[in-house]
């Protein structure tokens, strides 16, 4: 793409890059806790939109419950991590308790948490927050120790731990994970409440890097999200997936993205070659399950 995009290699446009990047990376990594175990959580976006606002409410200088305290900056990223686990929570109750089907329930908490996430602000975007937490996702190398930390250790967790192997085989076969003793119905609500945390970290480093609290913040993110850990190889079908994969498809779609807007073409066309290149992953994703499956 360089000799249409020669300014792609520019180091203030890498740096751009990279920065917008890690808090995909995160939301990504958390989806792929999800896909592993068999499910799918479309709630994502709406959590970085609700724990945004959740956490800018608690730290703004207009009226904040802590403004100008020490205590701004970590009660509302606790804040921001509490709302993320909540949903997770919900989510993972309704999917691995009550047995119901993971895309209606994502869907659902997502219009909902969404919604409440406008409510709340009644649409408008929270400003004057702290310095501090300005820092997190606004300094690159604070990003990146945050964004790497976590997903080196969910590369750990997921490769190789015993709850990595247990999700890899609640997402091959419930019912066989579920006779050799796995605990389905908890590790399957833990991974839920995994994507949720990762969503609220993603968050943290989005408003910080924005510093400001935007009721619709993940309004476009959605696609990315599940897009970037489609793409990057983990099965849609549940049992195979890896964080290295999910690496992959971040930058592919970070890169397509970047590439596609400095060609200066429009936010919807963007969407659409993004929303064929996801669809093609997809269909080869199902192609493959089918060749291993010998249908």
């Amino acid at each position: 793409a360089l000799p249409f995009t020669p300014a792609l290699a520019s180091p203030g446009n890498l740096v751009n890059l990279l920065s917008s990047l890690l808090p995909l990376l995160v939301a990504a990594v958390g989806a792929t806790f999800v896909l592993i175990a068999g499910g799918i959580d479309l709630s994502a976006a709406s959590v970085i939109s609700l724990a945004s606002v959740a956490g800018a409410l608690v730290m703004t200088g207009e009226g904040g419950a802590l403004a100008g305290s020490p205590l701004a900056m970590p009660a509302g990223v606790a804040a921001m991590l509490a709302a993320g686990a909540a949903v997770g929570a919900l989510n993972g109750a309704a999917v691995a308790f009550l047995g119901l089907q993971p895309f209606i329930v994502t869907l659902t908490t997502m219009m909902f948490f969404g919604g409440m996430a406008v409510w709340l602000t009644r649409s408008a975007t929270v400003y004057m927050l702290p310095d501090s937490f300005a820092v997190l996702g606004g300094s690159l190398p604070a990003a990146l120790a945050i964004a790497g930390g976590l997903t080196a250790a969910a590369a750990l967790v997921l490769g190789r731990t015993a709850a990595g192997r247990r999700l890899h085989a609640i997402g091959l076969n419930r019912r066989t994970a579920a006779v050799s003793g796995v605990p389905v119905r908890a590790v399957t609500a833990g991974a839920y409440i995994a994507g949720g945390l990762f969503a609220a970290v993603a968050s943290v480093l989005y408003t910080s890097r924005l510093e400001t609290g935007d009721p619709v913040l993940g309004k476009y993110l959605l696609l990315d999200v599940i897009g970037a850990a489609v793409i990057g190889g983990n099965s849609l079908f549940g049992g195979k997936g890896k964080v290295t994969w999910t690496i992959g498809g971040v930058l592919f779609i970070a890169l397509l993205d970047n590439v596609l807007t400095l060609l200066d073409l429009s936010p919807f066309s963007i969407l659409m070659a993004k929303g064929l290149v996801i669809l093609a992953a997809a269909l080869l994703d199902a192609a493959r399950n089918r060749i291993l499956a010998g249908d």
